[in-house]
């Protein structure tokens, strides 16, 4: 029976521990560049089995709130190579989180000004933060054509080149949380009648295919994905059939044999069973290690991996106010409380402040 505290192989990455830190944005990227405070941040929390970053932005348009980070540029690579030299210092390992909003973005925050690009010309009756406090509707997306498709592939493969010349053990796809590429998946979002459109597999083709290429480019032990079948998170609304849906991706990402899959049950930061759904399916479809996500506590977190129902488990805003997170798991001390006000934007309060148990 394997425990929460051993060792196991994901693809190429070997993790020390079973504790994984979900990605988090915090929204404290000057001109979407990491700096020292983020090198101090993860290095702080490089007791994790596998850090998984906060989501960063594959090109210039796939930015959706103030202050993210990219992947796209030579001081963006040059400034990520300093943090995953920190975590790997501290023995740790971590992976880029890929990321793309799609719709789920503003003009201002767009090259040029330009239209974000979506599945769909419809927007999200949600909202994003254009700055620091500044939370605004997002604006009306305009619907991705079928030519420039290859070229979002490619700058996707290209981020993952970028994140392995940065030092990162390997890259996570984001397809969750009601963002691009879920905006895909999802015929709530979908209303495409070409090739991307339509059918299951048609709305599944552009995540397959951006998998495909990235495992093709860096290697499949390096590529992992995130999905999140039935979160309502940025008003992706739900899918029609979710659980025919990502089964149907779950099958068609297993040969690939990709490092992990990364599952967020439930509504993201929300209830665990705001819809059914049967996630031992999906993960026995994908056939591959599987990372459990969204609202773990000890208990949870212990008995999925004893029990079998996952390899791993993510968590995330523990991790904010617990840098030495596993040790408290492990020794089952009691977990610090995150101060709310400063998860996004600012600086070292709230970030880097926070203490291990044994300071405080």
């Amino acid at each position: 029976m394997s425990t929460l505290f051993d060792p196991i192989r994901f693809g190429d990455i070997h993790l020390a521990n079973r504790v994984v830190m979900a990605p988090l944005t915090r929204n404290r990227a000057t001109r979407q560049t990491p700096h020292d405070l983020h090198v101090e941040y993860y290095r702080q929390r490089a007791g994790a089995g596998l850090i998984i970053t906060e989501a960063t932005q594959i090109r210039p348009d796939g930015q959706g709130y103030f202050d993210t980070p990219g992947i796209h540029t030579p001081e963006q690579i040059a400034a990520w190579k300093q943090v995953t030299d920190a975590v790997h210092a501290e023995g740790g390992k971590i992976v880029v989180q890929l990321w793309h909003v799609g719709r789920i973005s503003l003009k201002s925050l767009q090259p040029g000004g330009q239209q974000p690009i979506s599945s769909t010309n419809r927007a999200a009756k949600t909202r994003t933060y254009a700055a620091y406090g500044e939370l605004v509707p997002t604006d009306e997306p305009r619907a991705l054509a079928t030519h420039e498709i290859p070229q979002l592939i490619a700058d996707y493969v290209q981020a993952a080149k970028n994140a392995i010349a940065a030092g990162f053990d390997g890259v996570e796809i984001h397809s969750a949380n009601g963002y691009l590429l879920d905006q895909f998946l999802r015929d709530s979002a979908n209303d495409r009648n070409d090739e991307y459109g339509g059918s299951i597999e048609n709305r599944a083709r552009l995540l397959i295919e951006v998998m495909t290429a990235v495992a093709g480019t860096i290697g499949a032990g390096r590529t992992a994905v995130r999905l999140s079948p039935v979160t309502p998170s940025n008003d992706i609304g739900q899918d029609s059939n979710p659980q025919a849906l990502f089964n149907y991706v779950a099958e068609q990402l297993a040969p690939l044999k990709l490092a992990f899959l990364e599952v967020v049950e439930g509504a993201t930061g929300g209830a665990r069973d705001i819809a059914p759904f049967d996630y031992a399916e999906l993960r026995r479809r994908f056939n591959g290690p599987y990372i459990a996500n969204n609202g773990y506590d000890r208990g949870m977190a212990l008995d999925a991996v004893a029990s079998g129902k996952a390899d791993a488990v993510a968590i995330g805003r523990p991790f904010i106010a617990n840098p030495d997170l596993v040790e408290r798991i492990r020794d089952d001390l009691p977990w610090a409380a995150p101060q709310k006000e400063t998860f996004y934007g600012g600086g070292a309060e709230g970030y880097t402040d926070y203490p291990v148990l044994k300071q405080a």
